[in-house]
């Protein structure tokens, strides 16, 4: 299904070639082929910097911005802080996450409400709740050849249409609002061949998990642009490309773009935006510095299994052995959640089959039109049961009222399957919780543990699997027993969809150029303003208040999602979730570690921190703070709050063998968080106390040294080192955030 060919390759009339030369490449065009790639061209075209090439830093600027109701308003606070007028951009405002204002009081609608009044006074789009989720909206829109749009949403992808779309921490946003640069070393950029056709019955996640499955363990594709050409595109619909592209976040890489034909073009102007269109595909030559081959006539139906869309199988060797498949996930997900109880071999039947619990179809990787219609086609005349739950989201108002008008809601519905609003709470845990120890598939994003809804911490587990909306309509249509669409027969003919945006022309605001400066921003009770923070000091003294040694630690276990998400307007409120489902206890210890930095300002710092100090001979305007070991800390969401929520709380560095993400690492940045790389040579311990008295050294250099301190002893030197930052990252670092820094300038 899944090749992966390190070493690079050319792009040589639609396929990858190894030999330059039988790309039409002389020995002189051979180090400037990679400016071949379409990637290269877009990334010209938004760099502010008199220079495009590998090696070389990037300062980038975006067409649009684009955020969601748990973003939005501590990045215009942030921004309001330093001093926003008006939007330079399009900045669109969608209410796809809190949209349900179910829980917590007002908070949720006053946060929609504070969101309108930004939208009026700075002149942004303001996508009310219910009518699209973020990218859905997005693509229909906004999204158009040769742009790139930034997102506080780690699934901005916008690819399928020409535009290179990056997924980024709220205050990366900020630097784009108030005039400042996205800023990046070159990336390489990786082929991806598409060949082949795909199967009657595979869908557009299930080529996304094979890709997901592929690359992410290895790092294949980390931090680059994956680049989609080749043959098998013009037998996707644009759908289709869009429902793998936006998967690509999970690969971990930075962006994504794909060639583009006359089935965009007809997208496009469906859409009212023919202009947008423009001709994306590399040039005779192109250099990639890695290719990724998929022949999609060999991709199966897929099944990612729970905790991470990586984890995956072929729903076909899944039924085969379902006891050593699941065995093995089962006792994985035991040792994970600290929880000897966690099943799934409890799923298998007397007769060797799989019975799910649940069945959800949402979002802006399953909520497509074309993705609802053949489901619904795969459910017309059966009934789900009456075990079996199942939930169908529109992406989009405009999706679901051309499903109504076909009749397709009808026969959805018919089958005992229920249609929802435009709404991403399915896939973070907002909506469609299952039940403790229920199985979930799911056309969604993500399966993360506790990224669902439920509660480890509290012996509160429900699994979900990632399956695509045709297998899940035929499992759902078999009275929930785990079936491959291959199995079923059905009409896969998905008709013409019709856009009508008659809807958008009623209820979405657009002020973008229309700022009215007299508008008066509306507050709920919950809305605060971000606490004040410190400068950093050239020496140290941290405290680690939790050590985690999973392989790979998630932002949603940093900072849980689903319930959660009523308190993003609450940076201290928030706090007070912190690590709540991996660490229960780190709140405490991050409290005890700022009390002691308290106490250390009026001259009365604790007998530890006194001794750690003269050990490491600093100076006397050090500083404290708290800071967590991680392994591979950030995979998964955006959310700066993963970050964010540690600073209010003391947190002055993180340590990691490394970061899963550029994305998480840059909200430590720009919330004045050292990123420090530490090898865990010597295991760290809660309470570690770490002295450090050059930190700037590290941020210049790479390197510097720490003692650790555990008990009133010394127990190692060690090497903390840095990957490069520019010099504004150090000076942000520095400042103690992006807010002090800005406000300096």
């Amino acid at each position: 299904m899944v090749t992966l060919k390190p070493g690079g390759g050319y792009y040589c009339k639609g396929k990858v070639c190894e030999n330059p030369a039988n790309a039409g490449l002389s020995s002189s065009e051979i180090g400037e082929a990679y400016k071949k790639t379409a990637a290269y061209r877009i990334l010209e075209a938004h760099n502010t910097l008199p220079k495009t090439e590998k090696g070389a830093l990037l300062s980038l600027k975006f067409d649009a911005l684009a955020s969601h109701d748990i973003t939005y308003v501590g990045i215009i606070q942030t921004a309001k802080a330093i001093g926003l007028q008006k939007f330079p951009v399009p900045y669109v405002l969608t209410n796809c996450h809190n949209s349900l204002c179910a829980v917590g009081g007002t908070i949720n609608e006053d946060d929609h409400m504070y969101g309108l009044s930004a939208a009026k006074k700075y002149g942004a789009v303001y996508v009310p709740a219910h009518q699209a989720v973020i990218h859905t909206f997005m693509r229909e829109m906004y999204a158009g050849g040769g742009k790139m749009i930034l997102g506080s949403d780690s699934h901005t992808r916008y690819g399928a249409l020409g535009t290179m779309a990056i997924g980024e921490g709220g205050p990366e946003l900020v630097k784009q609002i108030i005039g400042n640069t996205y800023d990046i070393m070159y990336p390489d950029v990786v082929g991806v061949h598409l060949t082949g056709a795909p199967l009657k019955g595979v869908g557009p996640q299930d080529v996304a998990i094979a890709l997901v499955k592929a690359t992410f363990a290895s790092g294949y594709v980390k931090n680059k642009v994956l680049e989609f050409f080749g043959d098998g595109i013009e037998n996707l619909s644009v759908e289709y490309r869009n429902g793998i592209d936006v998967m690509t976040t999970e690969t971990t890489c930075l962006s994504s773009v794909w060639a583009t034909d006359n089935a965009v073009l007809e997208y496009l102007t469906k859409h009212g935006r023919a202009e947008d269109y423009c001709e994306i595909r590399p040039e005779e030559g192109a250099y990639y510095d890695a290719v990724v081959e998929i022949d999609l006539s060999k991709v199966e139906p897929m099944i990612a299994l729970p905790f991470h869309p990586s984890n995956a199988v072929t729903v076909r060797e899944l039924l085969k052995d379902p006891y050593g498949i699941l065995g093995k996930c089962e006792e994985e997900g035991r040792e994970l959640l600290k929880n000897p109880a966690f099943t799934l071999t409890d799923k298998i039947t007397a007769d060797g089959r799989i019975k799910v619990d649940q069945a959800i179809i949402a979002g802006c990787a399953g909520g497509t039109y074309d993705n609802i219609y053949e489901a619904a086609q795969i459910l017309k005349d059966k009934s789900i049961g009456d075990t079996l739950s199942m939930s169908v989201y529109c992406g989009s108002q405009p999706i679901y009222i051309d499903l109504v008008r076909k009749g397709v809601i009808a026969d959805i519905t018919e089958s005992g399957a229920i249609v929802k609003t435009s709404f991403c709470g399915p896939c973070f845990g907002a909506g469609d919780v299952p039940a403790n120890n229920g199985l979930s598939i799911r056309h969604t994003t993500r399966n993360f543990p506790s990224r669902e809804g439920s509660k480890p911490s509290d012996k509160q587990v429900a699994s979900v699997a990632l399956m695509d909306a045709r297998s899940i309509a035929a499992t759902a249509a078999n009275g929930g027993y785990l079936t491959s669409a291959l199995e079923v027969d059905y009409d896969n003919t998905v008709p013409a969809f019709q856009f009508d945006n008659k809807i958008y022309q009623n209820r979405v605001y657009r002020g973008y150029k229309n700022p009215n400066t007299e508008t008066e921003l509306v507050y709920g009770p919950n809305i605060t303003n971000w606490p004040e923070q410190i400068a950093l000091s050239d020496s140290i003294i941290m405290n680690v208040v939790s050590v985690i040694t999973d392989p790979v630690t998630t932002t949603d276990e940093l900072i849980p999602s689903g319930e959660t998400s009523s308190y993003r307007s609450n940076p201290l409120r928030l706090a007070e979730f912190t690590l709540s489902r991996k660490d229960p206890s780190y709140v405490s210890r991050a409290k005890t570690a700022a009390a002691a930095e308290a106490a250390r300002k009026q001259g009365n710092a604790p007998e530890e921190y006194r001794f750690a100090a003269k050990v490491a001979n600093l100076e006397q305007d050090y500083i404290t703070g708290s800071a967590i070991f991680a392994m591979k800390p950030g995979d998964g969401s955006a959310r700066e709050q993963a970050a964010s929520c540690q600073r209010v709380l003391g947190g002055i560095a993180n340590l990691a063998k490394e970061y899963a993400t550029k994305r998480y690492r840059s909200n430590l940045i720009n919330w004045g968080m050292v990123p420090f790389l530490y090898d865990f040579s010597v295991p760290l311990q809660t309470d570690d106390l770490i002295a450090v008295k050059s930190v700037f050294v590290a941020l210049e250099s790479g390197e510097t040294e720490g003692i650790i301190i555990r008990n009133g002893k010394k127990v190692a030197a060690i090497t903390l080192k840095v990957d490069p930052l520019t010099s504004e990252e150090r000076a942000i670092i520095k400042a103690g955030c992006l807010i002090n820094y800005q406000r300096k300038k």
